[in-house]
């Protein structure tokens, strides 16, 4: 049986059920060790690929080359807060059968065919339009500087060309059904972007550019810099697993298999336990996700504050790039300028890949929402994604190449995504007493780490709008 989990747009095989129907003959027990589990594992995987990327190498890099280590705090905070939120909605999906976004329109009042939640998540995508324009922006640039094709490396026609490439590249790539091939290049990019970056951030200490005890106590003191607020509140919205990952990632559960391998709800016993064994299993994929997320934001971060904080250089407009590469020649000499474009543009490319195999399928569900095409045609929902796959990126190259900023881009995304991430929390409180039963939300353990999660995110969600008002001339 296959079981999706990149995102692919080609046609399923013929003998290969819908991924988003329950069937009787599909479900399967769960497996019963930590180490059947881990062969398990995947979906998160996925939206580490995802995730890793714009928010932690623009914006929390960014964020430390602002605001030095005050704000360390922050980034532990917004990372770690926001997977209980996660695990919860993808526990609601794994038993229902029902990606985020048909969830979410449970959720009243109704506007139309939609509920009020789906409207936000539309104005958010517009928002997001903006992010995803950025990191293809942030992508050529690298591309530019590595290779310039001519009139100067960071010249408009040297970044329109690459743009163009880049956004082209994502969708022949999807558009060929080989997918599976780029996720494994993907992940295996990013791991290597990873190491690196966390065994730099450990080895300054032994360069001018070393950090002590006394500036991560300073880390953890809970303020907020006047100045950083605006991206203070992008960094909580972006970094980490953010509502639109949240949402996107019970489509991965679903394709992967864990909704359909639990089966239909026939309100059996055997049922109840292949779907707490599959439960298990999603906490662990949840798990593995969150470690690698926090170890990136904090490396990016660290390295931020460490080496660019103190020069006063903050990555800005699509000099970006080339300020950011302060951080590996600055510790490691001139030819590191290499090393990190080539893991830039992994970074970075992989992000783009991963929106251009997601946001299609959102789409195409929300249209499928408002009746525009039938989600529930296989037929139609495949062909339907791979149109939006061809249609959305050259958006978000265009969007790029009218604003050329992709650190304010990303702010522009970071800040559409906290918004929405407020609502999320609300549908999921809503969606768990109505959707998932007591025996499913019995953990109090895991309630309590709820409630902390939502505590936390409606806290700093307030906070960072009341302190932006405060700030706004005549306010």
């Amino acid at each position: 049986m296959s079981t999706t989990t990149d995102g692919a747009t080609a046609a399923p095989p013929p003998a290969q059920a819908d991924p988003y129907a329950l069937r009787v003959e599909d479900a399967r027990p769960a497996p019963g060790t930590f180490r059947g589990r881990l062969r398990h594992l995947g979906p998160g995987l996925v939206l580490s690929a995802a995730v890793v990327g714009s928010g932690e190498l623009i914006t929390t890099t960014s964020l430390g080359a602002k605001a030095g280590f005050a704000l360390l705090w922050l980034v532990i905070v917004s990372t770690a807060v926001k997977v209980w939120v996660q695990m919860e909605l993808a526990r609601w999906t794994i038993l229902n059968g029902r990606p985020a976004l048909d969830g979410f329109r449970d959720v009243g009042p109704r506007i139309g065919r939609l509920s009020w939640i789906n409207w936000l998540w539309i104005g958010m995508d517009f928002a997001k339009m903006f992010q995803r324009g950025g990191i293809i922006g942030g992508t050529a640039a690298a591309c530019s500087i590595l290779l310039p094709i001519h009139g100067g490396s960071l010249s408009t026609s040297s970044l329109t060309i690459w743009a163009l490439i880049v956004t082209g590249a994502a969708i022949l790539l999807l558009q060929t059904g080989k997918y599976p091939v780029v996720e494994r290049v993907e992940v295996i990019g990013i791991t290597l972007k990873t190491i690196i970056t966390f065994g730099l951030a450990l080895a300054l200490p032994f360069t001018a550019f070393g950090y002590g005890p006394e500036q991560f106590a300073d880390g953890l003191s809970f303020q907020i810099p006047a100045g950083t607020v605006g991206i203070a509140l992008a960094m909580f919205g972006i970094t980490g697993v953010g509502a639109d990952e949240m949402t996107t990632y019970t489509y991965w559960c679903l394709e992967k298999g864990y909704a359909r391998w639990t089966g239909p709800d026939d309100g059996s016993e055997q049922r109840a336990r292949r779907a707490e064994g599959w439960l298990k299993v999603m906490r662990l994929d949840v798990a593995v996700s969150w470690v690698v997320c926090t170890i990136c934001t904090l490396s990016f971060y660290v390295i931020g504050a460490s080496v660019l904080h103190p020069q006063g250089l903050v990555p800005e407009g699509n000099e970006m790039i080339t300020t950011l590469s302060h951080i590996y020649t600055d510790t490691l000499g001139p030819w590191a300028e290499y090393l990190f474009l080539a893991g830039a543009i992994a970074v970075l490319f992989s992000v783009t890949v991963a929106s251009s195999a997601s946001v299609p399928r959102l789409w195409t569900n929300t249209l499928g929402l408002l009746g525009v095409v039938d989600w529930h045609d296989m037929r139609v929902r495949t062909r339907t994604i791979r149109i939006l796959t061809c249609c959305l990126p050259p958006v978000w190259m265009c969007i790029f190449l009218w604003v050329q900023s992709p650190v304010l881009m990303v702010q522009i995304g970071g800040i559409g995504g906290g918004i929405f991430l407020l609502a999320v929390v609300v549908a999921v409180w809503r969606l768990r007493y109505t959707g998932v039963p007591p025996r499913f939300r019995a953990n109090p353990w895991l309630t309590a780490a709820l409630v902390l999660s939502s505590a936390a995110i409606a806290f700093l969600g307030v906070y960072g709008v009341l302190d932006t008002l405060e700030l706004t001339p005549g306010s």
